[in-house]
């Protein structure tokens, strides 16, 4: 691990921290892939939960440091593909196929490849102060992390083709209604409140919570009888599982359930 970032858990909630905060967390090469480790490492663990991702300072993050990187325009077009490839492209890659929520707690400015590594998660609570801005387009480029596939299924293709082209910033409040974030809170009380809905979710049956997440994004992208003949299976999974007959004894009990994923 680096210390460019920092990883904990703590009562089933891992939690990730970008931490370069004199560059705005300003991701490089090392970063990823410690970033990726830590995402294997939760994926891993039965003792994690719920991964809460936030960034050290006053800002969540500014997209790839631009300024650790040399000229690209002597790379070859190829090298530049690998490059998005082997560095950037993991994290989307791993989150596609990681079951767990993912907390994004945006306590600052996410631009560029900031902003879409905020949308690769689940869930955002945003700081009052937190902005959020697609910048590629002033530097001539392009979002090549996935940005262009998260947004418009956030927002919708015309609002999402208004922020690409138009650079333009949006604060705490718009993003809250244009469903980029699902709340907005005041700058002191944000890792409070990321922290309590991410212990809300962590007592839940861990097998169900995944298992929600995952029928969710694959029901986006599959017609309704599809889906209908997987839930089936997965329900016929979980009704077998043990966090299954622990949550209908507590709540015939009327106490907390106690779940291991299992």
């Amino acid at each position: 691990m680096t210390d460019q970032l920092l990883f904990e858990v703590q009562d089933r909630i891992a939690t990730i921290t970008l931490n370069r905060p004199e560059k705005m967390n300003a991701f490089t090469t090392e970063m990823l892939h410690a970033w990726a480790d830590a995402l294997h490492e939760c994926a891993r663990r039965d003792d994690v939960h719920v991964v809460v991702l936030t960034g050290a300072g006053k800002g969540f993050c500014s997209g790839g440091d631009v300024g650790n990187i040399k000229d690209r325009t002597e790379d070859s077009a190829y090298a530049r593909k690998k490059a998005l490839a082997e560095r950037v492209h993991r994290i989307p890659l791993i989150l596609e196929t990681f079951d767990k929520p993912v907390i994004v707690a945006v306590n600052g400015v996410a631009t560029g490849a900031g902003m879409d590594m905020a949308l690769m998660g689940d869930i955002r609570i945003a700081a009052r102060s937190a902005r959020f801005a697609e910048t590629y387009v002033r530097i001539g480029i392009f979002a090549g992390d996935g940005g262009t596939w998260y947004l418009p299924r956030i927002v919708g293709m015309p609002k999402a083709l208004e922020l690409f082209w138009t650079a333009r910033f949006v604060d705490a409040e718009e993003a809250e209604r244009l469903g980029i974030v699902n709340k907005v809170v005041d700058d002191a009380e944000l890792m409070k409140s990321t922290y309590e809905m991410a212990a809300q979710i962590a007592a839940q049956p861990p097998i169900a919570v995944q298992m929600m997440k995952r029928a969710a994004y694959q029901g986006a992208r599959m017609d309704l009888r599809t889906h209908l003949d997987m839930a089936s299976s997965h329900m016929a999974a979980i009704y077998s599982t043990a966090d299954h007959k622990e949550a209908i004894a507590a709540f015939q009990e009327k106490r907390k359930g106690s779940f291991f994923g299992r």
